[in-house]
């Protein structure tokens, strides 16, 4: 099972993604406070004395104590979020590419006073990138096919994970911004 589980904090704030050796370690020592969606596994402990065996159950979803985290959420800028926000999308040409075909694209150039910033940066092919070049798209008669944005904390921890399941899903994907679409 390659599930993860997801970590609240106490006000129901994604933090992280947890495996089942963290999860399991969480429960035992008490410290979830509460739990939702489905059990993602069953690990199965020793036999007591009237021979009934200890059974832990993973939920997908708990929240345990712990600081809160702050207010400004700053997700780091990996190339692999930045293609999974774009959804491996060059934002100039609008074709889908494998990963090993696609590049950062500064929107505002580095050598002009651009940021690499998540609002500086969209995902190219490298045909685009290189057609670009050292312009800002409308200089280079380039269209960008959607407006670069900051992901929030629950959009971030869809990014860094391939196997949101189902219920993880409805719980992140209700504080999703209007800039992301699933589809």
């Amino acid at each position: 099972m390659n599930a993860k589980i997801l970590r609240l904090n106490k006000a129901g704030t994604p933090v992280s993604w947890l495996t089942r050796e963290e999860t399991a370690t969480l429960l035992v020592k008490e410290l979830v406070i509460w739990s939702l969606g489905d059990t993602v596994m069953e690990i199965r402990g020793g036999f007591n004395r009237i021979g009934k065996q200890s059974v832990l159950k993973l939920p997908s979803i708990v929240a345990c104590e712990g600081k809160m985290h702050q207010e400004n959420f700053d997700p780091p800028l990996e190339n692999k979020f930045l293609f999974r926000r774009d959804k491996n999308i060059c934002l100039y040409c609008g074709v889908q590419f494998a990963v090993s075909e696609l590049s950062r694209d500064h929107v505002q150039p580095l050598s002009r006073g651009g940021r690499d910033t998540w609002m500086n940066v969209v995902t190219s092919c490298r045909r685009c990138n290189n057609r670009k070049a050292d312009r800002e798209p409308e200089e280079a008669s380039m269209q960008l096919l959607a407006i670069p944005f900051v992901p929030n904390q629950y959009e971030f921890l869809y990014l860094s994970n391939h196997n949101v399941l189902a219920d993880q899903m409805e719980f992140l994907s209700a504080r999703f911004s209007s800039h992301i679409k699933l589809s």
